[in-house]
């Protein structure tokens, strides 16, 4: 991903009022707006070339992307494929540790090997391209991979290809191996739970070195906790797991950042998030993957009695990237906020599936993704507000946007709604749409140059969502990659 210098940057700030003063115009021109309760919004785009893969190309007769677009012969990139051999629950309590653990690889791994892999026709990933991903071939990530090249923000811990390889603990703050920490049996799937998903059991399986990260009670982090998460070994399938705990009134936050080499490689990790009760957690997750790996990654909140919690991504990277983000609020007066920015070019899928669970009274939920699509990229966005019967006084809302900056580019938008309790109040929208030609003529009325103007209003389209992100080195580095990016597409 091209890196961009500070003047694009700079004017997202300058031009953060414009965006928002015309808001409405912005989508009242070519965009598409639902509130329904099953909305969906096609844009549909042509088959193309694909023309990311480095090894291998795959022929699919079928339509990734749901019955909206006409089944053609198609050609698209996925990884090499993994040795199912390498996946047995043999191989899998191979990888050592203690008793508990190797246990727990093993029925995780048995698991797999019972279900398989998932479909699309699966409504949890239906219109995703999981269909394309055929384990063998891949060989599993050892520990030996290269370090990663330094980023714009130093790391407190660093991950290679799952390993541990090192670690900067603040103080009030545990960081090691989970295998080795008190509670660790517990602390590993304790909020996961039944995995959603074969990947996530695969994670559970074959995650090398699960990394525990613990908040004590009452501590305040003053300096965010930056995890690298790199995979450095072309041609192979890596397992990441992260558990964190942020302790009982404690404050802190956690970003990750994801990179990768170039080399079709598969990224399939787990995050588990404990957000104790009256405490104030943020986690940040900026993907920034080669243009040729895959991923499939899980992301898990549990959030306690009046604890408040923030989520916040940007992706930037990969051929096809997916996240699932459950964000589940067990606690009375719990808040949970979701945000997202997301941007495409070339051939990129972005793939997001959203769950906002409110399973106490009084709780709140917030979710704003903004994606926008250049060449031809393709995103999903599928979310559920699920409300259970004893939620009453449940607040949630769910907002999907996607600018669409190319005619081949693709977005598909489906929020959702599940409530069992009368005493709330809900809402969600999604809206598809070009670049507003009022605004554009707007910057051009004043000299601005038509390219200029459409890299202004990209970049204070995500202004809102970057701008409440808990750490600004984080979000500035980020509207740095945007800029690049702009500026080649």
């Amino acid at each position: 991903m091209a890196h961009g210098g500070g003047k694009s940057a700079a004017a997202t700030h300058e031009f953060a009022w414009l965006v928002a003063g015309v808001e409405k115009a912005a989508w009242a021109a070519g965009a598409r707006r639902t509130t329904s309760t099953t909305a969906t919004v096609v844009v549909p785009a042509r088959p193309r070339a694909a023309t990311r893969a480095t090894l291998r190309f795959h022929r699919a007769t079928q339509p990734p992307l749901g019955d909206q677009r006409p089944a053609v012969d198609w050609w698209s990139p996925r990884p090499p494929e993994l040795t199912l051999n390498a996946l047995t629950p043999d191989a899998a309590a191979a990888l050592g540790g203690p008793d508990w653990l190797r246990a727990r690889r093993r029925a995780a791994a048995e698991r797999f090997v019972a279900s398989g892999l998932p479909s699309a026709a699966e409504e949890v990933w239906r219109y995703s391209r999981v269909e394309e991903i055929e384990l063998d071939g891949f060989m599993l990530a050892g520990p030996d991979g290269a370090d990663p090249a330094p980023t714009a923000v130093v790391p407190t811990v660093v991950l290679v290809d799952g390993h541990l390889r090192s670690a900067d603990a603040p103080a009030g703050v545990e960081i090691g191996p989970l295998a080795e920490a008190k509670g660790g049996e517990e602390a590993l799937g304790g909020v996961l739970g039944d995995a959603p998903d074969a990947f996530a059991e695969l994670n559970t399986a074959f995650a090398p070195d699960p990394l525990l990260i613990r908040v004590a009670p009452g501590t305040v982090v003053d300096r965010p906790i930056v995890v690298h998460v790199h995979a450095a070994t072309p041609g192979a399938v890596t397992f990441p797991r992260l558990v964190v705990e942020i302790g009982a009134d404690a404050q802190a936050t956690v970003a990750e950042v994801q990179t990768s080499v170039p080399g079709a490689a598969l990224v399939a990790a787990v995050t588990e998030i404990s957000v104790g009760d009256a405490a104030r957690a943020r986690h940040v997750t900026v993907q920034e993957l080669d243009p040729s790996t895959w991923q499939v990654a899980t992301q898990v909140s549990r959030v306690g009695q009046s604890a408040d919690f923030l989520a916040a991504g940007a992706a930037l990277g990969g051929a096809y990237a997916r996240l699932r983000t459950d964000c589940r609020l067990v606690g009375r007066g719990a808040s949970g906020t979701l945000l997202a920015a997301y941007l495409g070019d070339g051939d990129q899928m972005l793939d997001f599936r959203t769950f906002q669970d409110h399973a106490a009274p009084d709780t709140t939920s917030e979710l704003l993704f903004k994606g926008a699509l250049a060449d031809h990229s393709r995103s999903v966005y599928t979310g559920l507000i699920r409300v259970r019967p004893n939620a009453r006084g449940t607040v949630a809302f769910q907002t999907n946007r996607n600018l669409k900056l190319s005619e081949h580019a693709w977005a598909e938008s489906v929020p959702n709604l599940e409530i069992e309790n009368n005493d709330v109040k809900c809402s969600h929208a999604s809206a598809v749409g070009p670049v507003d030609p009022e605004q554009r003529f707007y910057l051009e009325s004043r000299g601005v140059p038509t390219d200029e103007a459409e890299k202004l209003i990209v970049a204070g389209f995500f202004d809102d969502v970057l701008a409440r992100f808990p750490d600004q080195a984080v979000a500035d580095q980020v509207r740095a990659e945007i800029a690049g990016t702009l500026e080649h597409t």
